[in-house]
């Protein structure tokens, strides 16, 4: 017998390589198939063998048929060889990462990998983010240069374009038409022409024949019966409809529901009937049905459905209101008689019927015969006190209170009525009534303030605040902030500055208090309540004594809406606090001087100077008091320390300026030389200099001066300038233009040389080299208003409008380009609208005073005599210190102590006559 066979196992095949061309459920004819998990990354599906019985017995041993040709020795190797390569050159490559795509397509993708990839993403936005402006920077600045090195055809001919105004009709009729030559070789098509068939005449002599008689048949029943055969005329048809629709219409217009369709006025009658008699006690209907009606303008079915109503809901004041209305003048007191016999206790009703009533005697006694019926309606008791006189409303408050309790308005009203005393006992009561409410406290502070009690003021609104807090009430600050705006505008000051310090604080974290109590300050004084904001700064400052700034906001405040004294008495304080602060020194000295107390201000000066002895502002603030009152001795002497100390060149500046308003030339030379040798960086002084040497007629010094300056201050300005208009005096044309062509040069960007080169042209009668120049100077400079202004000056009139379009797109905030707009209005007689762009331009450039000097001068010619004043006024205000123009007549030797207001006169004069000399140019 023999031994059994140990059984095998029969999974073990699963471990086992398969076979090569090996297909699953080939056998018994299932079709193989391979998924993309089969054949891994990158890699060509295996090609599957020929199933044919040819395919089949031609295959040999030798694997021929596989993919691509190879037995499985060669695929063996290829594997082999990928694994010792570590990729395979077989898969498919990609254009960024090239072979490397793939390399690890197999691993896993765990958390650090996430978080690494998380971390580099960021990175990648922090580089981007930090890139962006320059990148954004760099694409616009293509973009804007692309844009002027390749123009629209719109933009390349818009000169062009603008010139065809100029054109007469009689131009633009001798302008050739085109002709259309398009369909020259086309061939023309065939038109034939058919005629109209006579029925078709026939039928459109009917449709417009205008019958005027009676056909027999219409004859024979005496004309009232129309005729079959008529046709009518459709034309007065539609008329005569339209004219029936437009008199519904405008009825419909005057009506309570005017939006209401004619056609829908049945339907809607149907329907509010079908309510109506469904549901009679529901009041809406019955009310719709009448107003509906009285829509139609059937007022007396109006009045017939409500009084039905009335009958079907008698407890609804509603429907008794709506009666009332629609009654008659005479009837509808009897009908609101009867709908408060009805309810009684309708406050709407009794109020109704005091309404009807024209007498206030009868007026309150329907409101004291409603609070018969009604005693806790705090709407009847306030319309009965307004009509009673002060005894007698006394007596009906303290009714109302006991009737009332819980209102804080009548026990308001009754405390304000009564005297100190009793006012006290009634306010004492309201508060054991309404322990919740604070009008009750803040009434109480009022009447202590009203009868001079002001010390008891800010222990009523501490004790009332903390009684609140216990009763669990929220303190809102933005509430009592608005209860002391209120108790300053009823001219209680105390109960306001109560409020605030005892509020002002709740709600507001110790690092914000500074910020947001500034903040509130200012939002109260832009709402007109000083005295709220006085109050605010108060406890900013004792909040934050040492901060300049809370101080600086205080003061201004004082400035603008106090007296000089309580301004003075701020900055005093002020100073002790804060004495390393030179401008609140400088502020109250400045305020002293305006009062005309030239000795307390300096007194002030003195003090700022042992406080801060470094502050080179309060010497230079010392210099200009001494300076402006006429003592160039003291003055002299105060910059003569200030030099010692090691002043900066403002010091030296000011004493040249002082040397040259005594006339010491000689001293003003030796202090300008050594102030160079200080600060040769200086141009005004170079300036200064130059001018020196003007002034006593050494031109070729000056020229020097001017030279030497722009070597060591290459980008000054007023240096170019003044070399260029010593060029012209002394040589000519040519000289200014190379002074200004080497200016451009080294500064393109400064429109001032532009406009400098422009009018030295338009000076000597070029007239077209100064428009070159001017375009020239507008692709450099695009937003200058200074160069847009001068443009719309010289352009033609016709084109100024147009000028000064473009100028105002490209400059809409500029003054020079308001004003010269304003000075366009003002030659075109425009005088409102030259009077509004003109006071724009000082309000964009108070500091400007050639706005202020055309103004003025507009005024004198346009103005009345209170308009010339507030300009002057505000002028003085604004102290100009700029201008092209202002600036030669203010630094004037002789125009040095002049006011403000004499030096806008002046101006005003001087541009006069630049008009008139202008105008005789123009003649010659």
């Amino acid at each position: 017998m023999q031994a059994p066979v140990a059984p095998k196992n029969r999974l073990e095949f699963l471990n086992t390589r398969p076979p090569p061309n090996y297909v699953a459920g080939l056998g018994r004819g299932a079709t193989g198939f391979t998924t993309r998990s089969d054949i891994g990354p990158a890699r060509a599906a295996p090609d599957l063998p020929d199933r044919s019985a040819a395919a089949v017995g031609a295959a040999g041993p030798s694997g021929v048929g596989r993919g691509r040709g190879k037995g499985p020795g060669e695929e063996e190797e290829e594997e082999e060889e990928a694994e010792d390569k570590g990729y395979d050159e077989n898969q498919k490559f990609d254009e960024f990462e090239g072979n490397d795509v793939g390399l690890f397509a197999s691993a896993e993708y765990d958390e650090e990998d996430k978080e690494a990839d998380a971390v580099w993403d960021e990175i990648d936005k922090r580089m981007d983010s930090r890139r962006k402006d320059r990148r954004e920077a760099r694409l616009k600045e293509e973009i804007e240069k692309y844009r002027a090195s390749n123009p629209k055809i719109t933009e390349q001919f818009a000169d062009l374009k603008r010139k065809l105004v100029t054109l007469s009709a009689s131009e633009w009729d001798s302008i050739p038409e085109i002709g259309d030559y398009s369909l020259r070789n086309k061939k023309k098509r065939f038109e034939s022409y058919v005629p109209v068939p006579d029925t078709l005449l026939e039928k459109a002599r009917q449709e417009k024949e205008h019958v005027t008689a009676l056909d027999p048949k219409s004859r024979a029943v005496g004309g009232t019966e129309t005729p079959w055969a008529q046709t009518p005329d459709l034309t007065a048809v539609g008329e005569g409809r339209g004219t029936v629709l437009s008199l519904k219409l405008d009825r419909l217009s005057d009506s309570v529901s005017g939006d209401a369709e004619i056609s829908d006025i049945k339907k809607a009658r149907l329907l509010l009937k079908s309510v109506i008699q469904t549901n009679p006690k529901h009041p809406p209907g019955w009310i719709a049905a009448a107003r509906l009606e009285e829509v139609a303008g059937k007022i007396q079915i109006a009045r017939d459905l409500i009084k039905k109503g009335c009958e079907e809901c008698p407890k609804n004041e509603d429907v008794w209101i709506e009666a009332c209305r629609l009654a008659n003048p005479d009837e509808a007191k009897a009908v609101i008689a009867r709908g408060v016999k009805a309810i009684p206790n309708s406050v709407k009703l009794w109020m109704q019927a005091a309404k009807l009533e024209h007498d206030e005697a009868n007026k309150s006694r329907v409101l004291r015969k409603g609070l018969e019926n009604i005693p806790d309606s705090v709407r009847l008791w306030k319309a009965v006190v307004e009509l009673a006189n002060e005894d007698d409303a006394k007596l009906l408050l303290q009714r109302a209170v006991e009737c009332c309790p819980l209102h804080v308005e009548l026990w308001l009203a009754l405390a304000r009525l009564e005297k100190y005393d009793a006012a006290k006992k009634v306010l004492n009561k309201a508060r054991e009534k309404l322990p919740k409410e604070p009008a009750i406290w803040i009434t109480a502070a009022k009447l202590e303030e009203a009868y001079g009690n002001t010390s008891m003021v800010g222990k009523i609104i501490e004790r009332g605040i903390r009684a609140l807090q216990r009763e669990g009430v929220e303190i809102d600050r933005e509430a009592w902030m608005k209860e002391a705006e209120a108790a300053e505008r009823a001219g209680s000051v105390s109960t306001c500055n109560a409020i605030i310090s005892n509020t002002i604080g709740i709600g507001v974290e110790d690092e914000d208090r500074k910020a947001t109590w500034v903040a509130d300050a200012e939002e109260c004084k832009k709402r007109g309540s000083i005295e709220t904001a006085r109050a605010i700064y108060t406890c900013a400052i004792a909040a934050f004594k040492s901060k300049k700034s809370v101080w600086l906001k205080a003061a201004q405040l004082e400035k603008a809406h106090g007296t000089r004294e309580s301004l003075d008495a701020l900055l005093r304080k002020a100073v002790t606090y804060t004495p390393q602060a030179e401008v609140l020194w400088l502020m109250g000295a400045k305020e002293k001087w305006l009062a005309g107390d030239v000795p307390s201000a300096r007194h002030i000066l003195q003090e700022a100077y042992a406080a801060i002895p470094k502050s080179e502002e309060i010497w230079l603030a010392a210099f200009k008091l001494e300076f402006e009152n006429n003592e160039p001795e003291r003055a002299r002497m105060l910059l003569a320390k200030a030099r010692e100390r090691g002043g900066t060149e403002r010091v030296w500046m000011k004493s040249a300026i002082v040397e040259r308003e005594l006339g010491n030339s000689s001293e003003e030379r030796k202090l300008l030389d050594e102030g160079l040798k200080l600060f040769p960086s200086f141009f005004k002084l170079w300036l200064m200099m130059g001018q020196l040497e003007e002034r006593l007629g050494h031109l070729p010094q000056a020229k020097e001066a001017y030279e030497l300056g722009l070597k060591q201050c290459p980008s000054s300005t007023p240096l170019w300038l003044s070399l260029a208009n010593l060029e012209e005096r002394m040589s000519g044309l040519s000289r200014v233009r190379a002074v200004l062509t080497m200016a451009r040069k080294r500064n393109p960007h400064y429109p001032e040389l532009w406009l400098a080169a422009i009018r030295a042209e338009s000076r000597h009668g070029s007239k077209k080299e100064a428009d070159i120049l001017m375009a020239k100077a507008l692709q450099e400079c695009p937003n200058s208003g200074i160069l847009w202004a001068a443009a719309i000056e010289m352009a033609p009139r016709p084109q100024r409008k147009t000028k000064s379009s473009d100028a105002y797109k490209k400059c809409e905030h500029d003054p020079h380009v308001i004003a010269a707009i304003g000075k366009l209005f003002w030659h075109d007689r425009k005088v409102d609208k030259a009077r509004t762009w003109l006071n724009r331009a000082v309000t964009l450039a108070p500091d400007v005073g050639d706005f202020w000097a055309l103004l003025y001068k507009f005024e004198l010619q346009h103005g009345t005599e209170d308009q010339q004043k507030e300009v002057l006024r505000k002028c003085v205000a604004a102290e100009p210190k700029h201008g092209e123009k202002w600036q030669p007549i203010s630094k004037a030797v002789e125009n040095s102590h002049q006011p403000v207001e004499a030096i806008l006169k002046k101006l005003v004069v001087a541009l006069g006559k630049e008009e008139k000399a202008a105008e005789d140019n123009k003649h010659q």
